[in-house]
């Protein structure tokens, strides 16, 4: 499957939705894509992942390297990572909980509620919803 990464802004919010396999062929694509958004200024970074079917280390890697960049230049990572759907939850979820890096990342349900936008819940009170537990708790910055 073809991996495609389309990119919006909501705000101060750079939006990259990706769609498709997250894996050691396409996932430079993802890497670059993270890196034109920095090079363009926009430090705050929401990956959409709803729409990614696969993903394997090479996508956990460049996951947590976006994640690297983004925090040395003071900036912001923000996955979505929807709670059903695709057989009952997201793949990169499960993954990133089996491999123990889940909790690096600020997670939320949809765009509205990453980007705080007007009328979205959970995010415009500061609070961050937890998919892999189902359960909305008051959000932490990330060591």
């Amino acid at each position: 499957m073809v991996l495609r990464v389309e990119r919006a802004e909501h705000g101060p919010w750079t939006v990259l939705g990706v769609h498709g396999e997250l894996d050691l062929v396409s996932s430079p694509v993802v890497r670059r894509r993270v890196h034109e958004a920095v090079a363009d200024g926009r430090h705050d970074v929401v990956l959409d992942l709803s729409g990614v079917r696969f993903c394997d280390s090479s996508g956990v890697g460049v996951l947590i390297a976006a994640r690297r960049l983004l925090h040395s230049c003071r900036g912001r990572l923000r996955l979505i990572l929807p709670a059903r759907g695709a057989v009952e939850g997201s793949h990169v979820n499960r993954v990133l909980a089996a491999l123990g890096v889940r909790r690096l990342f600020e997670v939320y349900p949809d765009v509205p509620a990453a980007t705080g936008a007007t009328g979205a819940t959970g995010a415009a009170e500061g609070f961050a919803r937890d998919v892999a537990g189902g359960v909305v708790a008051p959000r932490t910055a990330p060591a």
